[in-house]
């Protein structure tokens, strides 16, 4: 039986990250993709086939499994040769130090490509507007292609229209507006979503508990975001993240998209 893409992947990933054991070491090209025949087999359901040495996979999930090993080549979670340097070239590879703490936590966002990321965005905002989304979109491509200083500034653009959003469909509700209207004279991103942090926050023991609970988390990520984004003057600060850190900033902008997200459903009311 074929398999998806993603179902290849997934368990590959399974395998690098420890969650799933094989009958060999994962360090060569072959012996993982031995491994993956087998988490797959499993997976679907079956026993082990007496009559095989070991599990093969179909020629088309042959085909898939080759495209996942050379993808998170490219995208740095494996590096060819092994710890040492006694088998320094294909086939022989390891998870590399960026690709260890990308696979630490299974329960993070973990995407590979655009459309992987895309997906998982509409996944948790499906009412995500076209243009933050186009932003997004162009912070992961940044990222993927290694320009990390143009991703942390599509993805500050992306947040700052997100944060606009949120403000005007504040300021459009008469039952709120007056409270929040000192956030928009302040002149800075940074500053005007303090100012807001603190309004929000005089109203916290108001907001229905669906949407109190992860708020402080989430505006304190939003802040951190910001500052990737630009200094405290407002201005871009030129400042070059680590990949790991433009990873991370990828993900965090998820759940406090969302967040402000469901801060504007509130509002609308």
């Amino acid at each position: 039986m074929d398999h998806s893409y993603e179902e290849i992947r997934k368990a590959t990933l399974d395998i690098l990250a420890g969650r799933e054991r094989s009958s060999f070491t994962p360090n060569q090209f072959v012996h993982l993709r031995i491994g993956v025949a087998e988490i797959i087999r499993k997976r679907d359901g079956l026993a082990p086939d007496p009559s095989r040495s070991e599990e093969q996979l179909s020629q088309n999930d042959r085909d898939l499994f080759q495209e996942v090993f050379w993808d998170l080549f490219r995208q740095n979670i494996i590096t060819l040769g092994t710890s040492g340097d006694p088998n320094a070239a294909y086939p022989w590879f390891r998870v590399s130090s960026f690709g260890k703490q990308a696979l630490a936590n299974d329960d993070v966002y973990f995407f590979h490509d655009l459309t992987s990321y895309e997906k998982i965005i509409r996944e948790n905002i499906p009412d995500i507007d076209e243009i933050t989304l186009f932003y997004l979109k162009e912070a992961m491509q940044a990222f993927i292609v290694g320009c990390r200083l143009s991703s942390a500034v599509m993805l500050g653009v992306a947040l700052e229209y997100s944060l606009d959003s949120l403000y005007e469909v504040i300021n459009g509700n008469t039952a709120h507006s007056a409270h929040f209207q000192s956030v928009s004279k302040e002149q800075t991103l940074l500053r005007r979503f303090n100012k807001f942090k603190q309004k929000l926050n005089e109203k916290k023991p108001d907001l229905p508990k669906e949407l109190k609970e992860d708020l402080d988390t989430n505006l304190d990520m939003i802040v951190s975001l910001i500052r990737n984004y630009r200094n405290e003057s407002g201005h871009p600060n030129g400042k070059v993240i680590s990949r790991e850190q433009c990873y991370v900033n990828l993900q965090l902008f998820i759940p406090c998209c969302k967040k402000i997200y469901d801060l504007m459903t509130y509002y609308r009311q």
